[in-house]
C-alpha cells in the first residue's frame, strides 16, 4: 500500500501511512472510476505550492489522536532511528507529521496512577508510595516527550538513545546545575536562578548533540526535550517527597497534581526550545564555542531565560494564572521551530 502523500510502502492492513500520517481512503485499482481524481488530486496539492506543506493546521496536527490505530503502526515508530531503520533524507516527509501515540501513552499513566493512589489511598500500603510519586512525576513530563518524538520527522534517533539522555541528562543537568549554585552562594533570586538552570539543561544538551550526527533542528528539539523530562520529573519527585513529608498526602496529591499541569510548558519545552536553537546554529559544521554568540541561539536562550525567571518570579498573581500565559508562550516557540524544522528538511532535499 503506496501512500500518495509520501509514497512511503505500507505494510497491507494499516488505515493510516504510518510514515506520514495521510489516511488511507481506498485503494486506487485500474477500473475505479474515481482512481484518476484522487492521484490529480494529491498531485495538485504536493506540486504548486511547497510552501503550503509546512504551514501548521492545528485541526490536523491531532487528528489522529481519536482514531484507531493497530499494534504495528506503534511498533514502527518504536524500531526508528537504528542503522537499518533510518529514513533516507530524500525518503523524509517535510509536512507536518500527525501524532497520536502521546496520548495512548498519558492514559497508560494515568491508569497507572490511578492504580498507586488506590493502593496508598484506601488500602493504605506505604508500599505504594515511592510509585505513587514516581508515576506523578513522570507521567507528563514523558507523555510531552513522545510527543516531541513522534514530531521528529527524520526518525534517526533511536528510542533506547532518547531514554539514555532523560535519565543521565537529567542527572547531569541537575548536578550541573548545583555546582553553579554552589559557586553563587546566596545570590539566588529568580532571574540567577532562570540563569543558572537553564545554562545547565543546554550544557548537557549541547554535550549530547555536538559529536553526533543529530544535525536537524528537530533532532535538537527532541533531545532537548529528553533532558528537560530528566530534570523536571526527578525535580518534581523531589518536591513532592518533601510534600509528603511535610503536609501529609494531600500536599503530596496538590505538588504532582499542579507539577504535572505545568509540567510542558515548563523544563520541557524550554530545553527543547534550546537545544533546537543550537542545532539550528550548528547544522552540519564542528562545534565551535562562537556558536553560542550568534544571535539565532542566543535570542532563543534569552527568551528561555526571561519566561524561566518569570516563572518563578514571587507574585500572588504568577501561579497559576502567569505560569498558564507562559506555557503558551513556550509552545508557540515549540511550533514555530517545528515549522523551522520542517523547512530546513524541504531545504535540505533540494539540495540532494
Amino acid at each position: 500500500m503506496k501512500c500518495p502523500q509520501c509514497v512511503y510502502t505500507n505494510p497491507e492492513g494499516v488505515k493510516f501511512c504510518i510514515s506520514c500520517g495521510e489516511k488511507f481512503i481506498k485503494d486506487n485499482t485500474p477500473g475505479d472510476d474515481n482512481s484518476f481524481f484522487y492521484e490529480f488530486a494529491h498531485y495538485v496539492d504536493m506540486v504548486p505550492n511547497k510552501e503550503r506543506s509546512v504551514n501548521p493546521k492545528f485541526n490536523n496536527i491531532f487528528s489522529r489522536v481519536f482514531h484507531d490505530h493497530s499494534e504495528l503502526e506503534a511498533e514502527r515508530l518504536f524500531i526508528v532511528g537504528t542503522a537499518l531503520t533510518t529514513p533516507k533524507l530524500s525518503e523524509v516527509t517535510d509536512t507536518w507529521p500527525k501524532p497520536w501515540l502521546f496520548a495512548r501513552v498519558f492514559i497508560i499513566a494515568l491508569l497507572t496512577f490511578a492504580g498507586f493512589y488506590i493502593g496508598v489511598s484506601y488500602f493504605h500500603n506505604a508500599n505504594f508510595i515511592p510509585g505513587l510519586i514516581l508515576t506523578g512525576s513522570f507521567a507528563v513530563p514523558f507523555t510531552t516527550l513522545i510527543f516531541f518524538w513522534e514530531m521528529n520527522a527524520p526518525q534517526n534517533i533511536a528510542f533506547y538513545r532518547v531514554m539514555y539522555i532523560v535519565l543521565l541528562g537529567g542527572i547531569l543537568s541537575m548536578l550541573v546545575a548545583l555546582l553553579f549554585f554552589d559557586i553563587l552562594r546566596n545570590t539566588s533570586n529568580a532571574i540567577t536562578t532562570g540563569i543558572v538552570e537553564e545554562l545547565a539543561k543546554t550544557i548537557t544538551v549541547i554535550s549530547f548533540v555536538r559529536f553526533r550526527k543529530y544535525r536537524f533542528i528537530l533532532n535538537g528539539l527532541l533531545i532537548g526535550a529528553a533532558v528537560g523530562v530528566g530534570f523536571a520529573a526527578f525535580e518534581t519527585a523531589g518536591y513532592a517527597l518533601r510534600a509528603l513529608l511535610s503536609g501529609g498526602g494531600e500536599h503530596l496529591y496538590y505538588t504532582i497534581l499542579w507539577r504535572g499541569i505545568l509540567a510542558p510548558g515548563g523544563h520541557v519545552a524550554w530545553s527543547a526550545l534550546a537545544g533546537a536553537a543550537f542545532c539550528r546554529v550548528q547544522g552540519s559544521e564542528n562545534f565551535r564555542p562562537s556558536m553560542l554568540l550568534r544571535f539565532q541561539f542566543l535570542r532563543v536562550f534569552a527568551l528561555v531565560v526571561l519566561m524561566h525567571a518569570f516563572w518563578d518570579f514571587d507574585a500572588p498573581w504568577m501561579f497559576p494564572y502567569g505560569q498558564l500565559g507562559l506555557m503558551a508562550v513556550s509552545w508557540v516557540a515549540v511550533f514555530l521551530l517545528i515549522r523551522a524544522g520542517l523547512k530546513e528538511i524541504g531545504r535540505m532535499k533540494l539540495q540532494i
